[in-house]
Order: structure tokens, then C-alpha cells, then sequence
């Protein structure tokens, strides 16, 4: 079938006629005002001949007068890739020759850079995607423009947006002329610009019953013609929004803010490390006496604050407790959401959780105790931290006994449920932190916090620090093979490791002490070093461009502890003689932040053990599964939660659907470069609708982390394991986690989209001495790699030259 009628179309026809033309034919099947027109199929296409004697006769039966002429590929007005403007559209074309070349046009696009790029992004197979092309007869618009069921600006699923101009849409879509935007919602409007206030309700009906068909918010072209007439063009998904959070039964909106980046982590989890990780952090939230649910949205980890931010005692404190590990950012959508009438305390201010009760007393207790002892003594708290994290490790490992599936389930299912955050490793890291943040409001009117930020640089004692310095040790070792190590791709170096083909360069005996990290290290489902250590060659080879002994990471961190130790000495004696008793005490506290803060990243280091052996049981029990039939691979266990698992294993249920669905749904994830910091119940991202903040002309604003001014040619980085960073590159990211750090010994500077000053990023920054500049929104997309940059991280700024 090489041409066929659009009225004859059909929504299960996407293969044969694209995208558009089965949003077209199924907008014509529900009864909506859609100009006549025909399609030119895949099957023309794929045979590379246009069918000029049957187009020639659609034309005609057509009246033969002018008509638009319109891509539609079968990797077109998709779900997740709308593929807007990435091909062409030819208007007012008028006879059989300008037709058929037309037609050409609109196939030769197919292939322009423009539209192979678009699906180079989303890993669209070239080779599967084809093209047809959709002839409608011209409609000709007094006013024209785009209608979104949903704000598209800020997410909110209770709003729509149009936007308008006179004479044709093209205008509109293509940002050629001034449009006149509005905001459809329950108000009453008068007549204002180029529609009227029936024909914008009749936007917004003809929106609501879209929506309703397709079951998801609707991206719709229209047109208005001098009958007032309208006009549907098209109709497609809106790919941009973030996935809404789960319904609740719940009157009042709510409000959820971001975990994942208290982890270094945007990128979406995988179910797996989804169903784990919401019942360790709600549960690690509850010993601390707090209740918050964790949510997925979006494969991100997303916690439900409301009941926080209407109880009355909690919401005086919230802002304040959000400032360690979660920022500025998350602060600021905060104090948005406490200000909003709609998260007014609620009567009696009763809360959910009931309160602080015994249990949260007796936490509460041991909290006291277990910090006191930590600041009282702390090297006696550190040795016994890491004696907990080695029978940690060793408590970890797998019987030898395990045979069946069964019995590695079981082991797994109990691994989940052990406790490893006991007394002996929670409280110093908590006196850490502490002890770093008191001096702070301590030292208010006598030292600035880039003082303080000064003298918690080169802190001792940090395990990812200690785990970077030894994989600079074995590059520093590895001389014999420099040009091998250099010149061949990290894949290919890590393939032959795992091999046994590679020459001994002490590889070995850094993934026996550390092959348990990686990036997104707290995901069950993601690989661990050991596993692939393609980015560890990758951090080796960054090490090995390392010329100057001057610039050496060993020598970077010896000159930071240096300069901390005479900034901790300055600043303690300036103290007492101004206030001698918070001067003293301050003091006090940030010598003990040199003994203890550094324990910061020792808690994650001890729980990844259980992960490891977790994940290695469950890709064992995911071969045996493979080798029944039950799946297709051995690591789609890990789209799969536990609880799944165990009706896979003891019922023989195949859920090999549900796992192909979730894939689909996580490589879809994992394009997106951003989650919303805080989102509403109705989809909105709240910080999208924060006053803007302004800024000058080349300078980016964001939070000082690391003091220090550095200028370098920036180096976007958006996946660490095939990164290449040269020495006094500045390191650009939406985020990072421990497994990041080894890009930190090269590079000169450090700036990230998210974070706050005591989260992993900047606090190796600082000890390595490094600038960092945190909470820059879009730095990743407003910085080019190789844009000079100066990075401030005294001021906050990144000017970009």
C-alpha cells in the first residue's frame, strides 16, 4: 500500500504511515475538524520510488489546490521523542511537480544532520526508522498556534498553555514572530490579544477531550479560519514533562523534594536498587525520629515532606535541617512551599508519625552519648568505627552453602533487612558534621564561612580519599606501560583485564580494596568497579597526562591539610582574642572537624559491602532464571524488585514483559539531564515558579564550596566512565558521588547543578583544594566543554568568557 486515505487511518498503523499521520487519522476517527488529506506510506519509502501516478490522483480527488506537505516517520510524535521541527514541512504547495518534489523533500530529511542527531540522543536504530509523508489540503488561518494540555513551563497538569499569532501556525512553532501566550485554568477572562474568551474555551474543551482519548497530556497544532473554523493540525504526546507523582487519596496537594542527589545521583534507579534503597532511607530517616515516605517518580528517589511541612514543630526547623545534605536549591523551593497557604499548618498540628515517641527518645539517648564520646575521644571513635566496618565486611560475605535459588534469596532477602548503621559508625560521622557546621554561627562577625570552608580542607581520614590517592599511586606505578595505558580506549583495556590478558600493573589489589564502588554505587542494580572497571582505566589514564609532580594529587592534598592546619591556627587564636568564649569553643569544635568530618564517607563505604554480595546473589539467581527460560539476560533481575523475584522463583511466573516495559522506560530515563529539585502533587516543579533571580552579563551564580579562583577551559562531563579530563580541565556535572572523585585529581575546579557544602562533591573538593562552585542550574547545558571559564568559589561564580 503506497498511498492511502487519512480518514482509513489508524492509530495501530504507526509502522506504515509514521507518527503523525496515525495521531491524524485517529484525531479524524474521534469526530475532530481535521483538513482532508492523504499519506504517502513506508512502503514508498522503503522502495525508494515515489508513486507519482497514485499521488498525482489523491491530489486531485483532493480539489488539486494548495496543500501543506508534512513528514510523518515512524520515529515521529513518539511518547518520549516528538521529533519537533527535526524534519520538514513544506506550505502552500500547488501542483503535481512542486508535489512530487515536495514529497522528496520531506524523505530526504529524514537523513538531515539535524534530524540524525536527534536520534543519535536517543539511541534510535537509523536502520529501523522510516518515513512517510502526510498531504492535507491548506487551511488558511486567520489565527493559528499550539495548544499543551498541560503547562509546559512548569509542569503543572492542572493548567494548559496556548500560544498564538496571527496568519499561519509555522509562526508560532518555528519562533519567527511575537505570540501572545495564555494560561487556561478555571478564571474567567475578557477578550485579550489575538483570541477571544470563546475561542479560548474552546481550546481548552477541545484540550480536555484530547487529553482524555490519549491518557496523557497532548502537544496540539491549530488553526482558526475566517469561519471560526478551528482546525486541528496535529496532536502528539508532550515528551518534555516529568512524570507526574502517584495519585494519592489525599485532598490538599503535596509536596516532594529530590533524595537522589544527596547521593550523588540523578540518573534514574533501576526497580531493584528502587525497592531496596526506599526502605533503607525511610528507615535510616526513622531512626533519626523522622517519618518521611519515599516515592518513586520518575525512577528517582523523591521523599513526601508535607506532613513535615504541616506540623507545626517541624516546619520552624525544616529549612535549617535541609541545609547539610540537601542545599540551597532544596531550601529555597522549601521556604517557597512553607510560605504557600495550601501547606498552612494543619489544625491541632497533629502529626502522622505521632511524634517523637519511645523509640525516637532511646535514638535520641544513644544520638547524645555516642557524639559526646565521638568528640571526647576521637581517635578511640574512629578505631572502633572501622572494627564495625570490617566485621561489616566480613559479616557480608555469603555462606559457602548456598545451592539453590532459593537459598540465595532467602540470603539476599536477609541481607536487605540487616541493620548496618550501627552506633559505632552513625554517631562520629554525625559529630563530624557537627563539629563542621557549628563554628559557622559560632564565628558570625569574626571569620567568613570560606575561612572555615579553608581549614576543613585536606581533612585526614576519608576513605575516598585514600581510594583516589591509591589509584594515583598504582598510575604512578605503572610507568612500564604508560603508552598502553594512554592509547588504548578504557573498554577495551578493562575487557582485557577481565580477560587475563592485561600486563600486571597492581589492578588486582586496588579492585580487591575498592571494586565494590562505582558510580550510582548505592543502585543495587548498576555494575560495580569490579565488575566493568572501565572507568577506573579511564581515571588512570587521566593521571598518567598528569606532568607536572607539582600538580600531583598526593602533593595537592599534602599542600591543602597544610594550609588548613595554618588557617585552623590563624583563625583559632583571631577567635579568643574577639570572643574568647566562642572562640574557645569554636576552636574546639573545628579541630575535632579535622579528626572526625572526614569519617563523612566511611557510612556509604561499609554499607556497599551487603550491596556488593547482594547483587552478586541476585545475578546468580538472575543465570539460573536466564537458563530456565524465565529471563531473557541474567541482569534483568535487577528490573525486577524482590518481592517479584520471589513469585519468579517459587511460583515460575514469567514477568519477561514487565521487564522488557521497564527497560524501555529507564533507557527513556536516563536521557533526561535534569529532575526537578521539589515537585507538587499536580506536576508542579516548584522551582520553576521561584522569582528569578538575576545575573550579569557572562556569570553564572551559584554556592562557594572551596575557596580558591581558578581559570580553565571547562570539560562537561555527563558519564565518569569514559571521561577524559586533562590537567587544569574545570570539571562540569549535574552531580557526583564517590565514584567521581578520581576525575578530581586532574582536574583544577569543580562546578555541579546540584549539592550542598557537606555533600560528597565539594567536600573532596576541599580536600584537595580545588575551587567548586555548587547549585548552578543547567551548568551543563549553558557551558560548552572547552568554554574558558573562571571559577570563584569564594564569590559563587562562574564567569564564562
Amino acid at each position: 500500500m503506497h498511498v492511502i486515505a487519512l480518514s482509513e487511518v489508524t492509530a495501530a498503523m504507526t509502522d506504515l504511515v509514521g507518527g503523525k499521520a496515525a495521531g491524524l487519522g485517529e484525531l479524524i476517527r474521534r469526530g475532530e475538524q481535521v483538513p482532508d488529506g492523504f499519506c504517502v506510506t513506508t512502503e514508498a519509502h522503503r522502495l525508494g520510488v515515489i508513486p507519482t501516478a497514485e499521488v498525482v490522483d489523491a491530489y486531485e480527488r483532493l480539489g488539486a489546490g494548495p496543500v501543506a506537505v508534512r513528514s510523518s516517520a515512524t520515529a515521529e510524535d513518539l511518547p518520549d521523542a516528538s521529533f519537533a521541527g527535526q524534519q520538514d514541512t513544506v506550505l502552500n504547495v500547488t501542483g503535481n511537480t512542486e508535489l512530487i518534489a515536495a514529497i522528496e523533500k520531506c524523505w530526504d530529511s529524514l537523513h538531515s544532520d539535524r534530524a540524525t542527531a536527534y536520534r543519535d540522543a536517543r539511541e534510535i536504530d537509523h536502520r529501523t526508522v522510516r518515513m512517510a509523508v502526510v498531504v492535507q489540503r491548506m487551511v488558511t488561518p486567520v489565527v493559528a498556534g499550539v495548544l499543551f494540555t498541560a503547562n509546559p513551563l512548569t509542569g503543572r497538569r492542572d493548567e494548559m498553555a496556548v500560544d498564538a499569532a496571527a496568519g499561519l501556525g509555522t509562526t508560532v512553532v518555528d519562533g519567527a514572530a511575537t505570540v501572545d501566550h495564555y494560561v487556561l485554568d478555571e478564571v474567567t477572562r475578557d477578550d485579550a490579544g489575538c483570541l477571544t474568551s470563546a475561542q479560548l474555551d474552546r481550546l481548552r474543551a477541545t484540550g480536555e477531550r484530547l487529553q482524555t482519548h490519549f491518557g496523557r497530556p497532548q502537544d496540539v497544532e491549530w488553526a482558526i479560519d475566517a469561519d471560526d473554523v478551528l482546525w486541528l493540525l496535529q496532536s502528539r504526546p508532550i515528551t518534555s514533562l516529568f512524570p507526574l507523582p502517584p495519585p494519592t487519596d489525599k485532598p490538599l496537594p503535596r509536596v516532594y523534594l529530590e533524595f537522589g542527589h544527596v547521593q550523588g545521583m540523578l540518573q534514574p534507579v533501576t526497580p531493584m536498587g528502587m525497592s531496596t534503597l526506599r526502605r533503607q532511607i525511610a528507615a535510616m530517616l526513622a531512626a533519626l525520629g523522622v517519618r518521611v515516605e519515599i516515592v518513586d517518580i520518575g525512577g528517582r528517589l523523591y521523599g513526601d515532606l508535607t506532613d513535615l511541612a504541616r506540623d507545626r514543630s517541624s516546619r520552624k526547623r525544616l529549612v535549617k535541617l535541609l541545609a547539610v545534605d540537601f542545599g540551597p536549591r532544596a531550601q529555597a523551593v522549601m521556604q517557597h512551599v512553607l510560605a504557600d497557604p495550601r501547606f498552612a499548618p494543619s489544625s491541632g498540628g497533629t502529626r502522622r508519625d505521632g511524634g517523637p515517641g519511645a523509640a525516637s527518645l532511646r535514638t535520641a539517648g544513644r544520638a547524645v552519648v555516642g557524639i559526646l564520646r565521638a568528640l571526647a575521644r576521637p581517635e578511640a571513635a574512629r578505631i572502633r568505627m572501622f572494627e564495625a566496618i570490617e566485621q561489616l565486611r566480613v559479616r557480608s560475605a555469603a555462606p559457602a552453602d548456598l545451592r539453590t535459588t532459593a537459598d540465595r534469596l532467602r540470603f539476599v532477602q536477609k541481607v536487605e533487612d540487616a541493620d548496618d548503621s550501627a552506633d559505632a559508625i552513625m554517631w562520629p560521622i554525625v559529630a563530624g558534621m557537627l563539629a563542621a557546621a557549628l563554628p559557622t554561627a559560632l564565628l558570625k562577625g569574626v571569620a567568613g564561612p570560606d575561612e572555615i570552608h579553608a581549614v576543613l580542607g585536606g581533612m585526614p581520614h576519608n576513605v575516598t580519599i585514600e581510594m583516589d590517592l591509591a589509584l594515583w599511586r598504582l598510575a604512578q606505578g605503572a610507568g612500564d606501560h604508560r603508552q598502553l595505558l594512554l592509547d588504548t580506549p578504557p573498554a577495551e583495556l578493562a575487557a582485557r583485564y577481565l580477560r587475563g590478558t592485561l600486563p600486571d600493573i597492581g589492578m588486582a589489589a586496588f579492585l580487591d580494596a575498592y571494586g565494590h564502588r562505582g558510580a550510582a554505587e548505592v543502585d543495587l542494580g548498576v555494575p560495580r568497579w569490579a565488575e566493568d572497571p572501565t572507568p577506573v582505566f579511564a581515571a588512570v589514564a587521566n593521571y598518567l597526562r598528569v606532568t607536572d609532580p607539582g600538580q600531583g594529587p598526593d602533593q595537592r592534598f599534602q599542600r591543602a591539610a597544610a594550609a588548613a592546619e595554618h588557617a585552623l591556627r590563624e583563625l583559632t587564636t583571631r577567635a579568643r582574642r574577639r570572643r574568647p568564649v566562642r572562640g574557645t569553643l569554636a576552636g574546639f569544635l573545628l579541630r575535632r572537624a579535622r579528626s572526625l568530618a572526614g569519617l563523612r564517607e566511611a557510612g556509604k563505604f561499609a554499607g556497599l559491602y551487603p550491596l556488593r554480595e547482594a547483587r552478586r546473589q541476585l545475578l546468580l539467581i538472575g543465570a539460573d532464571l536466564h537458563g530456565s527460560g524465565l529471563l531473557d539476560q541474567p541482569d534483568d533481575i535487577m528490573f525486577l524488585t524482590l518481592d517479584e523475584v520471589h513469585t519468579v522463583v517459587h511460583q515460575g511466573v514469567d514477568l519477561r514483559g514487565t521487564v522488557t516495559a521497564r527497560r524501555a522506560v529507564h533507557r527513556r530515563e536516563l536521557r533526561r539531564r535534569t529532575a526537578p529539585v521539589a515537585l507538587l502533587s499536580d506536576g508542579t516543579d516548584v522551582e520553576t515558579i521561584l522569582p528569578a533571580v538575576p545575573a550579569s552579563d557572562g556569570t553564572l551564580a551559584g554556592v562557594g564550596a572551596s575557596a580558591g579562583r581558578v581559570t580553565g577551559p571547562a570539560r562537561v562531563v555527563h558519564d565518569p566512565g569514559t571521561a577524559h579530563v586533562e590537567p587544569g580541565d574545570v570539571l562540569v556535572a549535574a552531580t557526583t558521588d564517590p565514584g567521581w572523585t578520581p576525575l578530581f585529581l586532574t582536574a583544577a575546579a569543580l562546578v555541579t547543578e546540584t549539592g550542598a557544602i557537606m555533600a560528597h562533591g565539594p567536600t573532596v573538593a576541599r580536600e584537595y583544594g580545588i575551587p567548586a562552585v555548587i547549585c548552578v542550574p543547567d551548568a551543563t547545558r549553558t557551558i560548552s566543554t572547552g568554554q574558558l571559564v573562571t571559577v570563584d568559589g569564594n564569590a559563587g561564580t562562574i564567569t564564562v568568557h
